[in-house]
């Protein structure tokens, strides 16, 4: 009878118990967002568009540069036949246009760095969105961002990016 009551015991304990305790299994996703970025159109398309900006933004800068060397070459040419007072206006006129594009160059940066935080969080925003759609159809318990959530290994299965990326090029051609 005792040996009844054990083995009726370890079949209810090995058979039904377990069941209780376990859950299903946690899918988890990875995603890349620097490889989103690089590889998706709408990615390639803002990288485009911020290399433009600042080539644009550059040439400006290059322009003026170019201007204030050739002022302050015609100075020194004429340095030697202008009076002290021509000379000193001279200095004081280069000196404006140096502050002046010491101030064009924190402008230009400024705008560069919002342009480029503007397009981030665009793109950054629908690729959540899309993030969230595929987590939610497939049934994931948890979708990390690589670099953020400080991720240092997972395996190739969990890695979504190329599911995302996909996913939002689709998005991305029917509202073009």
């Amino acid at each position: 009878m005792k040996r009844a009551v054990i083995i009726l015991s370890m079949i209810l304990f090995f058979g039904f118990i377990p069941e209780a305790f376990c859950a299903d299994i946690a899918k988890i996703g990875v995603v890349d967002f620097q490889k989103i970025l690089s590889e998706s159109s709408a990615g390639k398309i803002i990288q485009k568009q911020i290399t433009g900006k600042g080539a644009e933004l550059q040439k400006k800068l290059q322009d003026e540069k170019n201007q204030l060397d050739e002022m302050q070459k015609a100075f020194e040419r004429e340095s030697l036949v202008l009076s002290p007072e021509k000379q000193k206006e001279k200095q004081r006129e280069f000196r404006i246009r140096v502050n002046d594009f010491k101030k064009m160059q924190d402008d230009f940066s400024k705008e560069f760095k919002r342009l480029e935080m503007n397009s981030l969080n665009k793109i950054q925003k629908e690729v959540f969105e899309i993030t969230d759609e595929i987590g939610k159809e497939e049934g994931y318990l948890l979708i990390l961002e690589k670099k953020t959530a400080g991720v240092i290994y997972h395996p190739t299965q969990l890695d979504i990016t190329d599911q995302v990326i996909k996913k939002y090029n689709l998005k991305m051609s029917k509202t073009n």
